[in-house]
């Protein structure tokens, strides 16, 4: 009886992405008296290659893991993929937005290919576009906040993440009222209080405590918000839950939290309605793939975070289409400066925002490439 050959990783590549435009710095809401720079190009992604010239692409690595990368890969089998993520995630150390999950989306971008078919497809997903939300950047003033949010509605879209963690609770509801105003029934709202890290030195800004979070969300219920993410540290377990059990406004997080116990505690607690894990900080998304079906378990809706902005972002496009649990798709999209249209303009052929949608890609595997124009020496 003939053996069937099988398809072997042989190479593992950072590949740099050539610099074309700076568009310009602006502050996070997240990291006050920080910048975050958006360019079009810049940066780096992975490449992983197999003997049967078939190549997958993921979010840049740092160069520092390559060497164990290569070691754990070259020679095996793509499609057996849940035992090289176990091993990427034994003999690599792992680095949040740096790490594995460039290699783990790469994989599964060769299963794709290899298999003709767009990974939502193979995934068993049935739906062919999505509601992306503008997740905002700026901690800004209610009137900015308005007149952006009025803007985004003229061009058709459906959702939008505002960041709420000003001086004063007065100054968070009444942006939210402006924009309210500006945008009626038409968009969805949701608030990020970004407060996961609050719990050590790093957080900057305003810092929420219990009380705060609770009033913040009696008075965002009473004007339709559709969820609150983030209102205190990521590991108030005890907090969280008893935030969400006072309040019918869901409660959101666990971008920043890592590994399925995380999750699984979290859920057990109900410590959170939805959950938005992040492929890029747990180390790709076959780990990412296993929290849906936990969140699926206790009937809780999932909405990954962002995925890093460009690739990363097209495999949660993927990934939220195989779901039916999974209503929206977060999409980083602060105009001018903060549009995601910058970091998609890496692609052949990117994805756009038509009439509040996104169509999934129909090629196989992640469904993009990269343009040449903007890979180094090819």
């Amino acid at each position: 009886m003939e053996t069937t050959q099988r398809m072997k990783i042989t190479d593992v590549k950072i590949i740099p992405l050539r610099l074309v435009e700076e568009v310009g710095r602006i502050e996070p809401a997240w990291n006050k008296g920080g910048e975050m720079v958006f360019t079009r190009g810049g940066g780096s992604f992975t490449e992983v290659h197999t003997d049967e010239a078939i190549v997958g692409i993921g979010p840049g690595m740092d160069p520092s893991i390559l060497s164990d990368v290569k070691e754990v890969l070259i020679g095996e089998d793509p499609f057996e993929v849940e035992k090289l993520s176990q091993r990427l995630k034994y003999y690599v150390p792992t680095l949040p937005y740096r790490g594995t999950a460039g290699a783990d989306m790469a994989i599964w971008d060769i299963i794709g290919k290899a298999s003709g078919q767009p990974l939502y497809r193979l995934w068993g997903g049935s739906k062919d576009r999505m509601k992306p939300y503008a997740s905002m950047i700026l901690l800004s003033t209610p009137e900015e906040r308005a007149e952006l949010a009025g803007s985004l509605k003229n061009e058709g879209w459906k959702a939008i993440k505002l960041r709420l963690h000003h001086e004063t609770i007065a100054e968070d509801i009444r942006t939210v009222e402006m924009v309210r105003e500006a945008v009626g029934d038409s968009m969805e709202i949701m608030v990020d209080a970004n407060q996961a890290q609050s719990s050590g030195k790093w957080q900057p800004g305003v810092i929420w405590d219990f009380r705060r979070a609770v009033e913040t969300a009696l008075l965002l219920q009473e004007l339709g918000v559709y969820w609150l993410e983030e209102p205190l540290s990521r590991f108030a377990f005890d907090d969280l839950a008893r935030l969400n059990d006072s309040v019918s406004l869901p409660i959101a997080g666990g971008e920043n939290n890592r590994g399925i116990h995380e999750f699984r505690m979290m859920l057990e607690n109900n410590v959170y309605d939805l959950l938005q894990p992040e492929s890029m900080v747990l180390d790709g998304i076959t780990a990412l793939r296993k929290v849906a079906t936990l969140a699926e378990f206790y009937g809780k809706n999932l909405v990954p975070h962002h995925g890093g902005g460009d690739i990363g972002v097209i495999a949660h496009l993927h990934l939220v289409a195989s779901w039916d649990h999974a209503p929206y798709l977060e999409l980083l999209n602060d105009p001018p400066i903060g549009s995601y249209v910058h970091k998609f303009s890496i692609f052949n052929e990117p994805p756009i925002v038509k009439d509040g949608w996104m169509s999934l890609p129909d090629g196989p595997g992640l469904g993009v490439e990269i343009d040449p124009a903007f890979i180094e020496g090819r």
